[in-house]
């Protein structure tokens, strides 16, 4: 090989509108129409193969939570073991292998899923997940295409970077894998984090465990089909079907566990992370912990805000995908002289929600994933009924019925530190507090302070010296700061994602800076002429 690859300059996915009469549309509702007609059956894939346990778990839509989608084939701490296994066995070709064959084959899975996968991925993510059309576009076609071509160019600027060397001598940097395997513990709520979390570090030549989500499994499927069609190698990525405990058990005391790749909830990322503590001498090296979790994200207007443009934020912000978004906004403040004009507007945009199956493409709002989580959101609307200081301002209604509808709803409190103002409850529940119109900064302290998240937020102004404060005021408050817009829809290669505080480890899904966290440096110096004589020149004679 006699030359330095580049390779294609990575433009962010158009999003498809998918409108009345176009092809996209046509195409997306033949792959729903194919992915509900049959049980699909989907096995783990351990070291390349399929592997099938027979203790069958059913997929349901959230939706439509009587039908089966599929069934998945539920594994135990044996296959957990299998997986490490094949991991190691295909480590020692996969890291050697130069990083542009690696990029080659994530590169070949972005045009795959931005071709004739797009309405297939598209379809499972709605069914499996209930995402209407739009809110599956933009995450398991466009999100998804850019990790993969954006991961690709920031693995490039990575091994290009190297040390100066001083005359007589040649550095540079070597970008090693881990010694060991990595586990990726994956969400729900986003098939382009599902995709994004393995493939990142196996793109720097790591070997991966991978564990989605049983919600996620019918589109974790198709991730894993893409890449085996896109070249993977046999156990680079092996996927597997148990619950966490089970695969911590194993992971978290493997001596060759070199890092976890993990977005989910606050609760279980602290228990990994004292697990790996706890386990720290077990290990060959130190394991990187990467982590996005949980977060009680804010929007905060100052009396100047554009008010009709803040009410669509809240709509959107709060309800898209059901609040089920680790940026959904879900706390509000707003001051008192804007809300009689601000309340008209949002009883307008939600009196024109409609909410229902994902395949009814008038529908905004689908269900919340399933039984657990509409009971944990039922309880805390039904405790707003017997509050003093808060209530149901909009919405409240919950139906479990058919599938797990959850209206949204809006709370409005009287108390700044009113339990849904600190509770992240990953619904499409926003609550209010309304401030005096004097008080914006005291509003900004509130705001700072009433939750342990760091996540994402929003200010609003027209007034730059409110901007101004407010941006300096919450520079800790969120990892992703908004002005003027909703918390919501970080894009990646424009807005690198993650936050700080128990919303995680802040290191970036979208940009450099994660990929750093696969790769274990050595610096390599070579010396042309070296010394041949102990002495050096300050110890000569007078």
């Amino acid at each position: 090989m006699n030359a330095i690859f580049q390779l294609p300059k990575p433009v962010n996915e158009p999003i498809l509108s998918y409108a009345p009469g176009s092809a996209e549309r046509a195409a997306l509702k033949k792959a729903l129409a194919n992915a509900k007609s049959s049980v699909k059956d989907i096995p783990m894939i351990i070291g390349g193969q399929e592997v099938r346990t027979g203790n069958l778990k059913n997929v349901n839509p959230p939706h439509e939570h009587k039908h089966v989608l599929a069934q998945f084939h539920q594994g135990d701490a044996g296959h957990v073991e299998q997986a490490i296994n094949a991991a190691l066995h295909a480590k020692k070709d996969w890291e050697s292998l130069s990083w542009d064959q690696r990029a080659a084959i994530f590169l070949k899975a972005a045009d795959l899923l931005a071709g004739p996968y797009r309405p297939i991925i598209n379809a499972a993510t709605m069914l499996g997940q209930s995402k209407n059309a739009y809110q599956a576009e933009i995450d398991s076609a466009c999100e998804l295409i850019d990790f993969l071509r954006f991961n690709a160019s920031f693995a490039e600027q990575i091994y290009t970077q190297q040390s100066i060397s001083a005359p007589g001598q040649w550095n540079r940097m070597e970008y090693r894998a881990l010694e060991g395997f990595v586990f990726a513990l994956t969400p729900f709520n986003f098939t382009a984090i599902a995709g994004n979390l393995p493939s990142a570090p196996a793109l720097m030549g790591n070997t991966v465990v991978w564990k989605p989500a049983n919600t996620q499994i019918f589109a974790a499927q198709v991730i894993m089909e893409v890449l085996q069609k896109s070249g993977l190698p046999d156990g680079v990525i092996n996927l597997v079907f148990v619950d966490g405990p089970t695969a911590g058990s194993v992971i978290f005391n493997h001596p060759d566990f070199a890092g976890i790749h993990f977005t989910g909830s606050t609760g279980v990322f602290q228990d990994v992370w004292t697990k790996i503590g706890a386990n720290i001498k077990t290990y060959k090296s130190y394991p990187r912990i990467v982590g996005e979790t949980g977060g009680k994200d804010f929007i905060i207007a100052h009396e100047s805000a554009d008010v009709e443009a803040l009410s669509v934020a809240i709509i959107r912000g709060a309800f898209e995908y059901q609040g089920q978004k680790c940026s959904a906004a879900s706390r509000g403040y707003i001051p008192k002289g804007m809300w009689p004009q601000l309340s008209l507007l949002l009883k307008k945009h939600l009196s024109e929600i409609k909410m229902g199956s994902v395949e009814d493409f008038r529908n905004l709002v689908n269900a919340v994933i399933d039984k657990k989580s509409f009971e944990k959101l039922k309880t805390y609307i039904d405790q707003v009924q017997a509050s003093p200081v808060a209530e149901i301002w909009h919405g409240g209604k919950c139906d479990d019925s058919v599938g797990y509808f959850v209206e949204p709803t809006i709370i409005l409190t009287q108390d700044p530190l009113y339990v849904t103002m600190q509770e992240e409850l990953f619904g499409p529940v926003f609550t209010l507090f309304l401030y005096e119109d004097a008080d914006f900064e005291r509003a900004l302290e509130l705001v700072n302070e009433t939750s342990p998240y760091a996540l994402t937020g929003a200010l609003w102004a027209k007034d730059r010296y409110a901007l101004d404060l407010g941006t300096k005021f919450l520079s800790n408050a969120a990892g992703n700061f908004y002005i003027n817009d909703k918390p919501t829809g970080a894009v990646v290669g424009q807005q690198p994602f993650g936050g700080g505080r128990a919303s995680g480890t802040n290191d970036k899904a979208g940009s450099v800076l994660n990929l750093y966290r696969w790769v274990s440096p050595r610096a390599i110096k070579e010396t042309w002429n070296p010394p041949v004589a102990v002495e050096y020149p300050f110890m000569g004679g007078e």
